[in-house]
């Protein structure tokens, strides 16, 4: 078992982080949702806001080693990169329709993938990547973004890491509107 203290940055000053006790598998959602919810509600600009809520979940869970929110590119069909913590990507732009993410957007599913070796329609974000979970945001019934995780562990994600996620999406939808 592993405990964490941590401190999230803020443009100008810091606030502390409850803390968070967690095992590989096993995480406190309670906590981590008390915490998204009051980053959300944040005086905060949104970009601020999707920042910070990507930073906490990287940091709080131990297999997410990538985290970032995909939003639709106008009226084009086609994802656009937004806030995100982890390695870089040159995925900035994908067509819907074109790996997970873009299977999401027109599936308007959960998609997730415990063994990227497995999957045909996947855009490899490097070696290191051996797993994904990506998970759709919608406002006012339309799918306006996603959630994208990727983690360098097989078979890591359990139901509790989608409802977590699904939490997460439903509060960015509400802020969205």
């Amino acid at each position: 078992m592993r405990v964490f203290m941590f401190y999230i940055p803020k443009k100008i000053h810091y606030f502390r982080i409850l803390i968070f006790v967690f095992k590989p598998h096993l995480m406190n959602t309670i906590s981590l949702k008390t915490a998204i919810s009051k980053i959300l509600k944040s005086n905060q600009q949104i970009a601020e806001k999707l920042q910070e809520v990507t930073l906490l979940l990287e940091a709080s869970i131990s297999y997410y080693d990538w985290v970032g929110f995909y939003f639709k590119n106008g009226a084009k069909d086609e994802l656009k990169l937004a806030q995100y913590t982890g390695e870089e990507t040159e995925h900035t732009i994908i067509p819907f329709g074109k790996g997970i993410c873009g299977q999401v957007a027109l599936s308007n599913e959960n998609f997730v993938v415990q063994d990227v070796s497995e999957q045909e329609n996947y855009i490899s974000c490097g070696w290191k990547v051996k797993s994904e979970i990506v998970i759709p945001i919608f406002v006012n019934g339309e799918n306006i973004g996603q959630i994208d995780i990727d983690s360098h562990t097989v078979n890591p994600f359990t139901q509790e890491d989608e409802l977590l996620l699904e939490f997460v999406c439903r509060e960015v939808g509400q802020l969205l509107q």
